[in-house]
């Protein structure tokens, strides 16, 4: 069955370390999916994801711009990130999906791991499921690369970036 991704219940963020002593946050906002989801035989379902580049928000403008730029995500030319899934796994509450992620035009195989809530009947009458998911990458294995060394060790953007997305689906 294929399901809607309830956009205004969900979201993709993600975090990096900054001058190896604090975490900077941000998401995207505007983004969609297409899940085929059969609660009775998890893995069976598919995922293909599509998240607009430009819709990046850390609640900085200035470096929103940076990551944007050629030195980052290089959106002019690679405006999406897509995620295709290739496996979907449950075993008791622990959900894993693993599939192909592209990001400037480089594409890695991610592995996100969390759980999935539901259903739920909602006040209209309709089906909802929930997930959570939760996973890392390294961005220079995507192209990502810029990156300045500190005069104390370490280095300006830490090289693993954690993805958590929290998603509400809605039966078609």
């Amino acid at each position: 069955m294929v399901w809607e991704l309830d956009k205004a219940h969900s979201d993709i963020s993600f975090s990096v370390k900054h001058m190896m002593v604090s975490t900077v946050k941000g998401r995207f906002k505007s983004f969609d999916a297409t899940i085929e989801l059969d609660p009775a035989a998890v893995e069976r379902s598919k995922v293909e994801a599509t998240v607009d580049i430009t819709s990046l928000d850390t609640q900085e403008e200035k470096r929103d711009g940076h990551l944007k730029s050629a030195d980052f995500f290089d959106a002019e030319n690679h405006p999406k990130m897509t995620f295709k899934s290739t496996k979907v796994a449950k075993s008791g509450d622990d959900l894993e999906v693993v599939g192909d992620l592209t990001i400037r035009g480089t594409t890695k195989a991610v592995t996100l791991k969390g759980s999935l809530e539901g259903p739920a009947k909602d006040p209209w009458g309709g089906q909802r499921y929930g997930f959570s998911l939760n996973g890392a990458i390294e961005r220079e294995d995507f192209g990502l690369v810029w990156n300045v060394a500190l005069e104390t060790g370490g280095v300006l953007v830490g090289k693993t970036v954690k993805i958590h997305i929290e998603g509400e689906l809605i039966a078609k």
